[in-house]
Formats: structure tokens, sequence, C-alpha cells
């Protein structure tokens, strides 16, 4: 494509900007939606099965490679995406995404170590932070922090990149729920980057979107339809909502957009909300196995989908609920960010989190205590 060709899809695709949006969205969707049978056939073909073991959510053996049709989808839009140099970054996520996808497809196969999965994501990131798009080299006044060393910021976006990495491969613990957060998460991103006008981010947000709400249709099916995402796919999702969060996070503070109730020293704030559920679930569970003296990478059923579900809530309205959680604190964060100062803002996240914490510690007590009643009753009976 010569200079001049790729001037003319420039101006035609800032013309129809919400067409190709909603094209992409759709694109991404269908895709999908057809490479995941595809997927299906291939890991019975060859048994590739995930096991049921104690702490499964699941009762009988479902493929877990959701995550190949997520890359193969990503990647194509990613290249097509490339060929319009809307932004030079994307041959850099395209690189991340590889390793991580390889990461998490041999964990669905063989069963990785820690320190394995761990050293991937820092490759990954790698890939990332250094991106001269992406350099972080200023707080904006968060907490009275401006400008910072280019060390620090690399330091700092480093750890963002594998916590949210891992917060998000957390969460996807039932049917839907990693998916329904991802949708929102993806998609606020999409707004937000529609109103700063980066077209290349609103179009990876919305074809993350997009592939997620297809793999809803067969992660929430109950017969030979049935898949997960497995690692593959939430390593590589969270990679790149890591990705849209750095970019975030290192905007120029001149955006008009986000000094509007999204001043650049709230950045952190507003990312914590938008965040929410990966987030807190995280940290939750990490402070109650310290607290009780275990490894803090541990696994128990200590998460707040299991809290939920074990109050009797399916996988479905269970993974509703903690999606619309996460978006009603975006909701809350958005109608007070242009209302409060920046140290009010700071209170009203720490209350959010604060809160939510006592909520779940209330919750399960309540489900223990009615458990010990259970069993009280039970051994009356017998």
């Amino acid at each position: 494509m010569n200079i001049l060709d790729q001037q003319v899809l420039l101006e035609y695709f800032r013309h129809y900007y919400l067409f190709f949006t909603a094209a992409v969205f759709a694109g991404a969707f269908m895709l999908t939606f057809y490479l995941i049978p595809k997927v299906l056939w291939v890991s019975k073909e060859k048994n590739l099965m995930a096991a049921v073991n104690n702490r499964s959510a699941h009762t009988q053996a479902v493929p877990t490679f959701g995550g190949v049709a997520f890359y193969i989808t990503m990647i194509l839009f990613l290249a097509l995406l490339q060929s319009m140099r809307l932004s030079y970054v994307g041959s850099h996520l395209i690189a991340a995404i590889s390793i991580l996808f390889m990461v998490g497809l041999k964990d669905d196969l063989v069963v990785s170590t820690a320190r394995v999965k761990l050293f991937g994501q820092i490759a990954a990131s790698f890939f990332i932070i250094f991106s001269p798009e992406l350099h972080l080299e200023s707080l904006y006044g968060f907490m009275g922090m401006h400008e910072i060393p280019l060390l620090v910021g690399y330091i700092i976006n480093t750890v963002i990149a594998i916590a949210i990495i891992n917060a998000y491969n957390l969460i996807d613990g039932i049917d839907g729920l990693a998916s329904l957060v991802g949708i929102v998460i993806s998609l606020v991103y999409a707004w937000v980057f529609y109103g700063t006008g980066d077209p290349f981010y609103v179009l990876v947000s919305v074809s993350t979107a997009g592939i997620l709400a297809a793999f809803l249709r067969f992660n929430y099916s109950r017969g030979t339809r049935k898949i997960f995402m497995g690692d593959s796919g939430s390593l590589m999702i969270g990679l790149i909502l890591a990705f849209l969060t750095i970019k975030l996070l290192t905007m120029p503070i001149s955006l008009p957009f986000l000094e509007q109730g999204y001043s650049p020293a709230n950045r952190l704030l507003f990312i914590a909300c938008v965040l929410f559920i990966p987030v807190f679930d995280t940290l939750r569970v990490m402070i109650i196995r310290m607290i009780r003296g275990a490894s803090p990478f541990s696994p128990d059923r200590n998460h707040a989908h299991h809290v939920i579900i074990d109050l009797g809530l399916s996988h479905r309205r269970a993974g509703v609920f903690l999606a619309l959680l996460n978006f009603l604190v975006i909701l809350v964060y958005t109608y007070f960010s242009s209302r409060l100062s920046h140290l009010w803002l700071v209170f009203l996240v720490v209350s959010i989190y604060a809160s939510s914490f006592a909520l779940f510690h209330f919750l399960k007590n309540n489900v223990r205590s009615a458990a010990q009643r259970s069993h009280s009753e039970r051994v009356m009976e017998g």
C-alpha cells in the first residue's frame, strides 16, 4: 500500500469511525463464534479436557482451549489495524500476546510451574513497557507525586502489567465471570479512548469485548459445546487489559477529556475502579491467605465468586452479580469524580474497597455459620 492509498484509507476510516468500530466488534464476535466449535472438535478428538478436582466448578471434563480462538482472532485484527498505521505499538502487542499465549497454552496442556509463568509474563510485559508510546514519566500529581525517573516508570508499568494479568487469571473460576467482567472493562476503556481520540485503542478494546461476548455462548453451554478459556485465554485477555490500562496511565496531561472529572492525578483511582473485581478479589484472597499463615499464591475457595456461589446463586447469576458490581463501582466513581477533590476521591475509592471487604467477610461468615448449623442438624438426626 503506497502513502497516498494509506492516507485515503485513513480519511475513510475517520469519516466512518463508528461504523468501523461496530464492524470490528461484529467481526471479532463472528470469527470467534466460528472458531470455537473447531477448537472444541480438535480438543475432543485428542481428548484434551480439563479434569475435575475438589476445587473445580464443573462436574464433567471440559476443553480448556478457548484461548486458541481468542489468539487467532486478536492476531488477525491486530495485523489488520497495523496495516492501517493507526499506531506502531500494535507490533509490540502482537509479540507480547504471542509469548503469553504460548505460556498459557503450555499450562493448559501439561501444567507449567509458577516460575515459568512469571518469566513469560515479565517477557511479555517488556514488549509493552518499552514501547515509546507507553513510557511512564510522571504520576501527574497523584498523592503529590509528579515527575519520576524513566526506570521507576518501567518498574511501575511492569508491576501493573503482571498484577493485572494475574488478577484477571484468578477470577476465571466460574462460568461467565471473567468474560462478563472483561466486557465491562474493555467497553469502559473503549469509551475513554473514543473520548480521547485514540482509534487504535478503541478498536483493540471493542475487539476484546467482541471475542469475550462470543465466548460467553459456549462457556454458558451445558452440553457438548461447553468450553473454558483456559490459561491461554485468561492470560492473553489479562495482558490486553494491562496494555490498555498502561496506555491510559501514560497519556499526555493535555488531553481535555481526561481533565474533566478524570484529571491525570486521578487516573490511578479511576483504574482501581475500572478493574475493581479483579483487583479487589486478588487483594482479598491474598490477605486472607497471609492472615492464615499460608502462601498468598496457594489455591483455596475464598474468591468472591466462591462466596456468592456458596450463598446459593448459580454460576450465571454469580457472574452477572459481580460484573454489575464492577460496573456500579465505575458509575459511582464517574458520578463523584467531577464533584470531589483529589483527596476526597482517594477516600471514596478506599471506602469502596474497605466496605467491599467488610461485605464479603460478612457473607463468608454467614455461609460458614449456615454450613455448621447444617452439619450439626445432620449429626443430631443421625
